[in-house]
C-alpha cells in the first residue's frame, strides 16, 4: 500500500478521503478519477461482475450515438451535463490507449473483439494508477454521518473494521440480477440521508405470457418492430418458452406498464399490401401460406394460421382481404402477463431521484460529500451500451467533483 492512500488511527480503524460502495462500472470509474485516499468496497469476490457477463462476454461498452433521448428519467435533462463532459469518445480513447481492439455492430454498438474482462482489467489498471484501495467480500454493517464525515462499520471476511471518509459515493447499482448479489442498498442509504427514491421496476427485460403461449415457436427469431403509446423499436424479436425476448422486446419493456397491450409489426418496412397484390398477379395459384413463408419464418406462419385466416390461393384474395391481412401482420396486438422481473433484467428503471442531486457533480444538494452514480440513480439507458456510458460519465463527474471539492 502506497503511503497516503489511507490514514491508520488504530488497529482496524482507518480514515480515507473517499469511500465508494460498489465495484461495478460506475464505482471503478469513480475510483480511478477521484484522486488520492479512495477505498472501493464491494461484497463480491471480484470487481466488475456485470461487466464480465455483458454483451455475451464481449461487453457492449458504449455506443457511437449517445444523447439524452436514449435515457429515461423523471428529469430527461439531468444526464446531459455528465454525458457531455465525458463522452463516448473519451471512453473509446481510453479503451484504445489500453490496446483493446473493438468493433462496431448494429445501431452504433461497440464491443470488444476479445473478452469483456479486458474492460475490467483496464479499469483495475486505472484504479491502481490512482492508488485506490479495493476491499472485496466486504459488507456494510452500519453507516452514520457526523461532523462532516461518514462513519462506516464494515465486515470484511469475518473481521470488523471502522472506516470514515469525507466523501461517500453510492455506486451499488439497482435490483437487477439478484443472483449476483444486487440489492437496494443504495436506495436505503439515500433514504437514510433524506433523499427521495422513485418507483423502481425491472427494465430491459423479456415479456412473459400465459404458460406455453409461444412454446411451439421457442427459439425462432425474426426482424420486427414493437410499440406502444410511448415508444417504438425496430430490432430483433425472439420467441421463448415463457414469452417474448430479443432486442426490440427488451427496449420496449422499459416503456411498458403492467396490463398494457403491445403492438408487434412482423414485417417492418415491408409494403405488405403491395407485395401481396404483386404476388397475386404473378403467382395466382400459389397458396397464401407459401407466399407468407417467403416473408417470415414458416413456423411463425403456421402459428399465426391458427389465429388468422390464411386459407386459399393468392388469386382468391380480394383487395379488402389483403388490406385486412396487412393490418393484422403489421399490428399484431398482444397483452403480456408481465416480465421476467429483476431475475433477468439488465437494468433497474427508476432509483435515487435526480431532484436531490446536482447534475454536474452528482453530489447531494443537501448533504455535502454524498454522491450517487450509475444505475443507482434514476437514469436508465436503452439497450446498446448506453447504460455503461452513463456509468462511465457519472463516475468521472463524481470523481472530478471530489477532486475539485478538496483541491480546487
Amino acid at each position: 500500500m502506497k503511503q497516503g492512500a489511507r490514514r491508520v488511527l488504530s488497529d482496524r480503524v482507518y480514515q480515507f478521503r473517499t469511500i465508494i460502495l460498489g465495484a461495478g462500472a460506475a464505482g471503478m470509474m469513480a475510483a480511478a478519477h477521484a484522486g488520492p485516499g479512495v477505498l472501493l468496497v464491494d461484497h463480491a469476490r471480484a470487481p466488475g461482475e456485470k461487466i464480465r457477463i455483458s454483451g455475451g462476454g464481449r461487453c457492449n461498452f458504449t455506443n457511437m450515438d449517445v444523447g439524452a433521448n436514449n435515457y429515461l428519467s423523471e428529469n430527461p435533462h439531468f444526464c446531459k451535463s455528465a454525458l457531455a463532459r465525458y463522452s463516448q469518445w473519451d471512453f473509446i480513447e481510453m479503451v484504445s490507449r489500453h490496446g483493446i481492439a473493438w468493433h462496431e455492430k448494429t445501431l452504433g454498438q461497440l464491443f470488444c473483439d476479445g473478452k469483456a474482462t479486458q474492460i475490467v482489467d483496464m479499469l483495475q489498471a486505472e484504479m491502481a494508477k490512482a492508488v485506490a484501495e479495493v476491499w472485496l467480500q466486504t459488507r456494510v454493517v452500519d453507516l452514520r454521518h457526523a461532523d462532516g464525515r461518514f462513519d462506516l462499520r464494515l465486515d470484511r471476511e469475518g473481521r470488523t473494521f471502522d472506516v470514515s471518509a469525507e466523501n461517500l459515493v453510492l455506486a451499488t447499482g439497482g435490483k437487477s440480477i439478484p443472483k449476483m448479489g444486487a440489492t437496494g442498498l443504495a436506495y436505503e442509504i439515500a433514504r437514510q440521508f433524506g433523499h427521495d427514491v422513485t418507483d423502481t421496476r425491472a427494465a430491459l427485460v423479456p415479456f412473459t405470457f400465459d404458460k406455453g403461449r409461444f412454446a411451439d415457436l421457442a427459439g425462432v427469431s425474426l426482424p420486427s418492430a414493437l410499440s406502444n403509446e410511448r415508444a417504438r423499436f425496430s430490432e430483433g424479436l425472439l420467441f421463448t418458452h415463457r414469452g417474448l425476448s430479443g432486442p426490440a422486446v427488451l427496449q420496449l419493456s422499459s416503456y411498458w406498464l403492467e396490463g398494457e397491450e403491445i403492438v408487434v409489426d412482423l414485417l417492418p418496412g415491408v409494403d405488405c399490401i403491395g407485395a401481396l397484390k404483386s404476388a397475386r398477379q404473378a403467382q395466382g395459384r400459389r397458396s397464401l401460406t407459401t407466399e407468407l413463408g417467403h416473408m417470415m419464418p414458416g413456423k411463425v406462419v403456421s402459428f399465426l394460421g391458427q389465429h388468422m385466416d390464411f386459407k386459399g390461393n393468392l388469386a382468391d384474395l380480394s383487395d379488402q382481404r389483403i388490406a385486412a391481412l396487412s393490418d393484422a401482420l403489421h399490428h399484431w396486438r398482444l397483452k403480456p402477463t408481465g416480465t421476467e422481473g429483476y431475475r433477468t433484467a439488465e437494468v433497474t428503471l427508476g432509483g435515487i431521484s435526480t431532484s436531490g442531486l446536482d447534475s454536474k457533480t452528482l453530489m447531494s444538494k443537501h448533504l455535502p460529500g454524498l454522491f450517487a452514480i450509475g444505475e443507482a440513480v434514476d437514469v436508465t439507458g436503452w439497450l446498446g451500451g448506453y447504460n455503461f456510458q452513463w456509468a462511465w460519465s457519472s463516475g468521472v463527474a463524481a470523481g472530478q467533483a471530489i477532486i475539485a471539492r478538496h483541491d480546487g
